[in-house]
């Protein structure tokens, strides 16, 4: 006979097996949730009446959720931008800069992975792109097989840790916190792994030099100012976006979703210019689009938002509709546009989907005390904090392996979310709890796309390397990259600060000592009106 004890784990284990398996998890998700759901029914443990709360959840927090209508906005903005031709035109000016230095082409890869992190927000295509465009670069000059292949997977994996990263959307609603305070919570340690990236780099050019090679003079075609124009015309539109889509957001100004749509507007503008098919009045509008933003920046600090602003600001719209007619009119770019929807199109069913079986699943889990079990189980670990979070992250590193970052967010956090709340809580405080969990774990997910054999990042090498580039190198080569994101799981996990330091410090308040002094208010004499007439 089974008993409400055993369900849990029964559940469970369930999941992990229909997993392995390999069944789309979405699917198996609804179908463990409802399995469960009539066989509990079946024995008791609750009636009919409880799963209504599945659609009740479904309708009521998952499709009505606006916070999920930044997903789209970010992933088509990714598509557009990693198609435009931004990424070719960035990597090779830096790896002429960089060029002279033992490892520079490594540098390049690393450094523009994370600027097209911060502009993208997506893995696959950046990958690819990397891929494509440095690999024979690399190969002709020399690189190691094996650091060749490891340095574009990693880098291009760095982009589920930068903001405006989709996971940390996921993270953020998942866990009931602002996207905000966990795109501030994620600087620390996406910067913290591009200085390991680089120091790895550094330390294989001073013990292994023929490993990473310096760039032959004779290949350098660009010096000077040319070659610094060059790096400035792909960094500098690059940080306005960044600027328009974080900043905005980190200010106040803006909600997730608001970024979102400016980011994809902006994406389209940052490809129309970049394209060499753009008009001359593409280009007169963009530099009125220039001037105008400049000078409406200046009359709002001096002079309030007064007609003048909103007048310097119509031009900017006007200048960047313009821009999205252009890119409209140029053949490649309504083409990329256009492929830009289907894959946004894709992701986004995928993630509804996904979040309507973990709904299925965690509303049964929940009702046969899934909660409890699991409480307790995560709790009396050994070691107190840090077993609970050491325990986690290797779990978590196991699920990777068969599970991408979109399944375990919706599936894990979920379940572990209040006990993290309660078991972190003493060492950062209540505000900063949940965020530095979250931030560990999605550092912890990067490892998912570099797993050998199920890595995504290594298959999308696999796809595009030419074929002297065996299949063995790309999984060594990932090796030494998945160490050093161990190593930022356990740097997080060590020091919170790299996560809470920008965080907003809780107000030290004692509550008890809190007065509320209400004047009083002399009230008029009552009106007088005199006799009544008859």
């Amino acid at each position: 006979m089974i008993t409400l004890e055993m369900m849990p784990p029964l559940m469970f284990g369930g999941l992990i097996l229909a997993m392995l398996i390999g069944f789309p998890v979405a699917f198996t998700l609804a179908a463990l949730g409802l399995s469960f759901g009539f066989l509990s029914i079946y024995l008791g443990f609750f009636d009919m009446n409880f799963l209504q709360a599945i659609p009740g959840r479904i309708f009521g927090s998952v499709l009505s959720n606006e916070l999920l209508l930044a997903i789209p906005f970010f992933t088509f903005m990714g598509s557009v931008l990693e198609r435009c031709g931004l990424a070719e035109d960035m990597l090779d000016s830096m790896g002429q800069l960089f060029g002279p230095v033992r490892g520079g082409l490594g540098y390049s890869v690393i450094i523009v992975g994370f600027i097209l992190g911060a502009i993208t927000g997506t893995v696959a295509a950046q990958v690819i792109a990397m891929a494509l465009i440095s690999m024979p670069v690399m190969l002709r000059y020399g690189y190691n097989v094996r650091y060749i292949t490891g340095v574009l997977a990693a880098s291009g994996t760095i982009t589920q840790l930068v903001p405006p990263s989709l996971v940390l959307i996921v993270m953020a609603d998942q866990l009931g916190k602002s996207v905000g305070d966990m795109y501030l919570g994620a600087w620390g340690p996406s910067v913290l792994q591009i200085a390991l990236f680089a120091g790895y780099t550094f330390f294989l050019g001073l013990f292994l030099p023929h490993h990473v090679p310096p760039v032959p003079k004779e290949a350098r075609t660009l010096t000077g100012w040319p070659l610094w124009r060059k790096c400035l015309m792909g960094i500098i539109p690059s940080a306005v976006l960044i600027f328009v889509v974080l900043g905005t957001m980190m200010l106040g100004l803006a909600t997730p979703t608001e970024a979102g749509a400016m980011g994809a507007i902006g994406a389209i503008v940052l490809a129309a210019i970049h394209h060499k098919e753009l008009s001359s009045k593409g280009h007169k509008m963009l530099l009125i689009g220039i001037v105008a933003t400049g000078v409406g920046a200046i009359v709002g600090v001096l002079l309030g938002e007064g007609k003048l602003f909103k007048l310097t600001f119509a031009v900017v719209y006007l200048a960047v509709i313009w821009l999205c007619l252009e890119a409209v009119r140029i053949p490649d770019l309504r083409d990329l546009i256009k492929q830009g929807y289907q894959s946004t199109m894709r992701l986004s069913t995928m993630v509804v989907f996904i979040l309507i079986g973990s709904t299925c699943f965690s509303v049964v889990f929940l009702g046969v005390s899934g909660g409890v079990w699991l409480e307790h189980h995560l709790t009396s670990l050994p070691g107190g904090v840090w077993g609970f979070l050491i325990f986690i992250n290797l779990f978590i590193f196991f699920l990777a392996f068969f599970l991408d970052f979109f399944e375990i967010a919706f599936i894990i956090l979920p379940m572990v979310a209040p006990i993290a709340q309660k078991v972190l809580t003493p060492v950062v405080g209540a505000d900063a709890a949940l965020i530095w969990f979250g931030v560990m774990l999605c550092v912890n997910m990067q490892t998912s796309f570099l797993h050998p054999p199920f890595g995504f990042a290594l298959f999308y090498l696999r796809g595009v390397a030419p074929k002297e580039v065996k299949s063995s190198d790309i999984y060594w080569g990932a090796l030494p990259w998945i160490g050093l994101q161990a190593i930022m799981v356990a740097i997080v996990i060590a020091f919170p600060v790299t996560v809470t330091a920008l965080l907003d410090k809780p107000l030290d308040v004692d509550l008890s000592k809190v007065k509320i002094v209400v004047p009083e208010i002399e009230l008029p004499p009552p009106l007088d009106f005199g006799p009544q007439k008859q």
